[in-house]
């Protein structure tokens, strides 16, 4: 099977979406595709990938987005291909998988980040003056309300929701087919090494209540909430908790923050990271107080790490979460005072031994393998129902 592979950027430094497209490349070459990858990124040599490297030069972001997509349709019209799948929106595509989530839930869950009524306002202000977002939203809007469009994978229950409600895509287009990542295959020796190594390198007590936050859009991810949280643990008199904020955010900007809430000494921000396994690892509890999340790998990879995960319903990854059996769901990142409580619930060793054991339950349910398969099952369904397919 021939198949192209529409994806702008694959970068895994640029989060979970580049991530996970980055695994599945692999496990559909693993399963004999004759992978054809259209990207502006330029990916590490792997034996039997043929990338295809589009330049969207341009003088701005939104017009090099345009000119990557009319380059790659071009490109892509001039093969034969017997699917086209695009991760980026793409209106020639046979299938569409926005592994983002849609631009309008986006939009919306980024105003609902602003406390006041005033800066909520302000916000769908400045998103109608945002020329990116507004072609991102046309663009998607072709694809989505377009009944002959491509039919599109739903990586989550919540992004399912999103195509209905944003944009009343008809349930026949919509193959829902969850996230997937790959196992935590480290043994016992190595889990070990990596917690002592992380807690030593960040002045972490082994006796401490390690909480730990990945993220690349700090605001969006809930930081801002999660310190606070700490605060009133702080002012509650809770003690032995530490956590390590992981990611790429304006690191004074936050550290200020940490300072100005009392919490500088139990929050260290550790930069951007590859060695991400470790940090688990060395990790009793992964804290996700997301204001969106089409469906989280962090989430996910904690859960197959077999690790407590606390997150929110604005989340995908947390249809995998029973809640008070492998983790948490709180309704409102917001309320800190929930987010306290189910910490503080936490810290007690048994609950999270039992909890983390309940979590490697849905190993098998969120691998990418399955994942893979569920949309090799859907390539061949296509090529199927195709007139004039014997």
């Amino acid at each position: 099977m021939k198949v192209a592979l529409v994806s702008e950027w694959l970068d895994a430094w640029r989060g979970g979406a580049e991530t996970s497209t980055l695994q599945f490349m692999h496990h559909l070459m693993d399963a004999g595709v004759d992978l054809h990858v259209f990207t502006r990124s330029r990916p590490s040599p792997c034996p039997g990938l043929k990338v295809h490297t589009v330049n969207g030069a341009a003088m701005s972001r939104t017009r090099q987005s345009v000119t990557f997509s009319h380059r790659v349709e071009r490109a892509v019209r001039s093969q034969d291909f017997d699917i086209v799948h695009a991760i980026s929106p793409c209106t020639f595509a046979d299938l569409y998988q926005p592994r983002g989530g849609t631009v309008a839930e986006t939009i919306r869950r980024n105003v609902a980040i602003r406390q006041t009524s005033a800066a909520k306002v302000w916000k769908q202000c400045m998103v109608r003056l945002n020329l990116k977002q507004r072609y991102m939203l046309a663009v998607e809007r072709r694809i989505f309300s377009n009944p002959s469009g491509p039919d599109i994978i739903s990586i989550s229950d919540y992004v399912s929701k999103q195509l209905r409600e944003h944009y009343g895509v008809h349930a026949d287009r919509i193959h829902k087919i969850y996230n997937g990542v790959d196992p935590n295959l480290a043994n016992q020796n190595e889990r070990k090494h990596d917690r002592d190594e992380i807690r030593s390198e960040f002045g972490i007590d082994s006796e401490d209540c390690l909480v730990i936050l990945t993220a690349h859009n700090f605001r969006l991810k809930g930081v801002e909430r999660w310190l606070e949280t700490l605060s009133l643990l702080v002012r509650e008199g809770v003690t032995g908790i530490k956590s390590l904020i992981i990611g790429k955010g304006e690191s004074a900007h936050w550290h200020r923050l940490a300072i100005k809430l009392g919490v500088e000494h139990l929050a260290t921000f550790t930069g951007p990271s590859l060695r991400m396994p470790a940090f688990r690892h060395a990790a009793d509890v992964v804290i996700h107080p997301t204001y969106y999340d089409p469906c989280s790998r962090v989430v996910l990879e904690a859960l197959v790490c077999g690790l407590p995960v606390i997150t929110t319903q604005w989340d995908g990854a947390s249809e995998m979460i029973e809640d008070g059996v492998n983790g948490y769901v709180v309704d409102d990142p917001g309320d800190i005072r929930v987010l306290a409580n189910r910490v503080k619930l936490l810290m007690d060793a048994a609950r999270r031994q039992a909890m983390g054991a309940a979590a490697l339950n849905v190993t098998d349910k969120v691998s990418m393998a399955r994942h893979t398969r569920a949309i090799l099952a859907l390539y061949d369904q296509m090529l199927t129902s195709r007139p004039g397919h014997l």
